[in-house]
């Protein structure tokens, strides 16, 4: 699939991965419709921020992947669904664990729906890495046991099996991509790579205020992720109800990413760990590095960005992009 003049729908489209999906699926020439979630800002989230000089066609539609009727609408006339719309930051599914089902489960459902009613000819669902809990073998193949070690990656436990569900009940055309630990440019502080950048850039921060150094990530650049949704829209009908793992199949210790990005950045800069930015004992995922030969094998994808030139792109986006002086001083957990 080449993608232009296709008629895409990508939920999720104001956020990190979304927001760069969007910009690449314009650059192919598709016609998008990008889901926001509405605010009463008048604000697109990361959309407002693209490069929409593509020659595809943008439209952007604001709701709520919760809202079942307006995902039936949406659905209409879409050929391609990327469903990229969930509540992702670890640390709030403790407090709020019903809203993680809400919008993780029960949105995909609704989706799942939508495409079914549409006829669509293809859905990309995205799962995460964090359903595999801590590893039990490494690297990672599709094959692993989920372990819900956190209400977030449980209720995308729960998404993932709506979706092989609906898929072994309906016949729904639908690929469920697992990327792994995705950073770059645009992505919320919440997540480590950005909190160390900020910490590191922030001139009148004497430390870096982190949690566990020691846990191990297989860190995946954004483009690279964005490039594995793409070829996973593209499958031939034979992988539909497949899982596919998309990460480099290398891994990294926290505090390395501390010791590389402090490199790039040219500080040294002590780290004070804090409790309050550690998981529950139970919960905490040690290990996570991907198995992504299934991926490769069906299309070619594999990362390219070596872990370096990623942290380099990222840091460089923050110096030129995020005014750190005007930002609060407390650091987000």
């Amino acid at each position: 699939m080449e993608y232009s003049g296709t008629s895409v729908l990508v939920s999720g489209a104001d956020g990190f991965i979304g927001s760069h999906l969007v910009e690449a699926l314009l650059q192919k020439g598709a016609e998008v419709t990008a889901l926001a979630q509405y605010n009463s800002f008048g604000l697109h989230g990361w959309l407002d921020s693209i490069d929409r000089d593509g020659p595809g066609v943008l439209r952007i539609v604001r709701g709520d992947i919760r809202d079942a009727h307006h995902i039936l609408k949406i659905c209409q006339g879409q050929t391609v669904i990327f469903h990229l719309a969930a509540l992702i930051a670890i640390p709030h599914s403790y407090d709020s664990p019903s809203a993680y089902v809400a919008t993780n489960v029960e949105g995909t459902l609704n989706l799942l729906q939508g495409a079914l009613a549409a006829g669509s000819r293809r859905i990309v669902h995205t799962s995460t890495s964090e359903v595999y809990g801590s590893a039990l073998y490494t690297p990672i193949d599709e094959a692993h046991p989920l372990q819900g070690q956190s209400p977030y990656s449980a209720s995308k436990i729960g998404a993932d099996m709506m979706v092989e569900a609906f898929h072994r009940s309906f016949g729904a055309p639908a690929i469920t991509l697992r990327p792994f630990n995705t950073y770059g440019p645009r992505q919320s502080e919440r997540a480590v790579i950005s909190t160390i950048i900020r910490q590191v850039l922030d001139q009148e921060s004497k430390e870096l205020r982190l949690g566990d150094l020691s846990t191990i990530r297989d860190f995946t650049y954004v483009a690279d992720t964005v490039q594995a949704f793409l070829a996973a829209g593209a499958l031939p009908a034979e992988a539909e109800g497949q899982v596919f793992n998309g990460g480099t199949g290398r891994a990294c210790r926290i505090g390395d990413i501390v010791e590389i990005v402090q490199h790039l950045a040219g500080t040294d800069k002590p780290v004070i760990h804090e409790a309050i930015r550690m998981r529950p004992a139970k919960s905490e995922v040690r290990e996570l590095l991907a198995d992504p030969s299934r991926l490769h094998q069906a299309c070619g994808w594999k990362a390219t960005t070596s872990l370096e030139d990623g942290l380099a792109k990222t840091l460089h986006w923050w110096q030129r992009n995020v005014d750190i002086a005007s930002m609060a001083r407390g650091y987000l957990t």
